[in-house]
Order: structure tokens, then sequence, then C-alpha cells
């Protein structure tokens, strides 16, 4: 068994298995009106890409901590949530079609855009200069293998056997996170080797990874919300721009960058972006109007 046990084989298998859950519940059409009116999946891109990464450059120019842990701050703001963020809207039942949408395009985007922002926080706060090279194969791979396969599949299950997938949709809103904490939480704590913080480390950078985490939030409803799109829609996109990948931030900080000090950040946001995603968006979808 390697090291990275969690990370390197069980949670891209559980990934999987969440987003062929979630195809369980889309029907072929929902994909189909999506990218006939693009309006929505075009505002939760240039949120993610463009808005994002502002606020975490405006929270690293209001908090005064170490350089290293401001790149740390952009780093997880570079990161879009993936199979995390599409889960909350699943449970939240969110646009799952468009959260799935948001994920498939913005993997393909991150390749690009993820060395772009990192490498302006590593000039801004490290005066240093980093080429990152995400592995393009690998990527696109994974892709495939976790996101569009399975919600393929599990859109195909829903077309042939619907009363068969409908039965299936209540049990799978509680079975899908906890068997995603439960390996979500191998990777934070044994495989990332958490308990290494020290808690000063916490009490110092909560605020700042809290902040990014709820404004994230916020300004992805605000812009969707002025955008005119439906409510439904509005809180699918706020979940999305507000979660972010903090294993592959992790990757990116500790793997390729080797600094376990940059990483330090994902950690902490991945110990708890999960619930404060899903309960503002809870509280986005009961108390808007």
């Amino acid at each position: 068994m390697g090291d990275n046990f969690f990370s390197d084989i069980l949670l891209p298998i559980t990934l999987a298995i969440i987003t062929l859950g979630m195809g369980l519940a889309i029907e072929s059409k929902d994909f189909a009106g999506i990218f006939r009116y693009p309006k929505s999946i075009l505002t939760g891109l240039v949120s993610q890409m463009l808005v994002l990464p502002i606020i975490a450059f405006i929270i690293c120019f209001a908090f005064d901590i170490d350089p290293v842990y401001k790149v740390g701050l952009i780093i997880i703001a570079a990161c879009p949530g993936g199979a995390t963020s599409n889960l909350v809207n699943f449970m939240l039942n969110g646009n799952v079609a468009l959260s799935l949408s948001i994920t498939l395009v913005n993997s393909l985007i991150t390749l690009f855009t993820i060395p772009l922002i990192v490498g302006i926080g590593l000039e801004f706060y490290r005066d240093e200069h980093a080429i990152i090279e995400l592995p393009f194969g690998h990527t696109i791979l994974n892709i495939f293998l976790v996101v569009a396969i399975p919600a393929a599949i599990g859109v195909t299950i829903r077309h042939f056997f619907r009363d068969f997938a409908i039965g299936f949709e209540r049990p799978l809103r509680y079975v899908l996170p906890m068997l995603l904490l439960v390996v979500y939480s191998g990777v934070l704590f044994i495989d990332e080797g958490a308990e290494s913080l020290h808690l000063m480390d916490y009490v110092n950078l909560y605020p700042p990874t809290i902040l990014l985490n709820v404004l994230s939030m916020l300004g992805g409803w605000l812009i969707a919300r002025q955008m005119g799109l439906k409510r439904r829609n509005q809180f699918t996109i706020a979940v999305e721009v507000g979660l972010q990948n903090s294993t592959l931030a992790i990757f990116i900080a500790a793997t390729l960058l080797s600094s376990q000090q940059m990483a330090v950040i994902p950690i902490i946001y991945g110990s708890f972006s999960f619930f404060t995603t899903w309960g503002f968006g809870y509280l986005l979808k009961r108390f808007s109007r």
C-alpha cells in the first residue's frame, strides 16, 4: 500500500461512483437545454475564472500572513471544486446538469488557467517564477474516467431504467456524502498528514480561508442574480464558485511546487469547506427570493 492510498486509489474511485450516482438524477434533455441556452454555464465559468482569483488577491492584501500562505490561498482559488461541488448541488437539489457541465468545461480550461494564476501569485508574493505544468494526458484521462464516463453511464441508466434510477435518488443523497467524507478525511488527515499542523496555524489561517469560501459563494450568487438567472441556477453557481478542489491544490503545492507550507492552506480549507458550502447553499435556497 502506497503512502497516498486514499488520494491515489480510493478518492478517484469514490468520485467516479458519486458522479455516476448524480447521473442517475439527470435527464439527457437537461444537458441539451444548458448548451442551447449557455447563459448559466458562461456565468459560472466567468465567475470562477475571473471573480474568484480577484477575491483571493484582495484577501491576501487585507490579511497580514506569511507570503507563502498567501500563495497557498491563490492556489486554492485557482482550483475549481469538481465532483465535490457537484455532490453539494445534488444534496441541495440544485441544477446538477449545470453543475456537472461547469465542472467538465472547467477541468479543461484550468489546464491553462492554473499555471497562469498560480504563477502570478508566486511572482507577486514570493518574488520568484516557477513553471507549473499539469500532467496534460493524465488530467484529460482523469476528466473522462471521473466525470464524463460515469455521468454518461448514470444518464443512460436513467433513460432506459427510469423507475430504478428514481428509486435510488433519495438514499443516494445520504449515502454519497458519507462515502465522500470518509475517503476525504483519509486524504486530508492520513495521506497529507494534517496532524502535523500546529494550533497557531489553524488560529491564524482559518479567518482568511473561511472568508475566501464565503465571499466566493456570495460573489457567485450575486453575479448569477444580476444576470437574471433562475433561482435554482443562482445557488447552483454559488456552490460551484464557492467550493474549491483542495485535493488538487494540495497536489500543486506539495508535489509540483515542493512546498508543504503552501499546502497548509488547502489542507485547512478542505477540513471545513464541504460543510460551510452546503450550509450557505441551503440558506440561499431557503431564503433568497
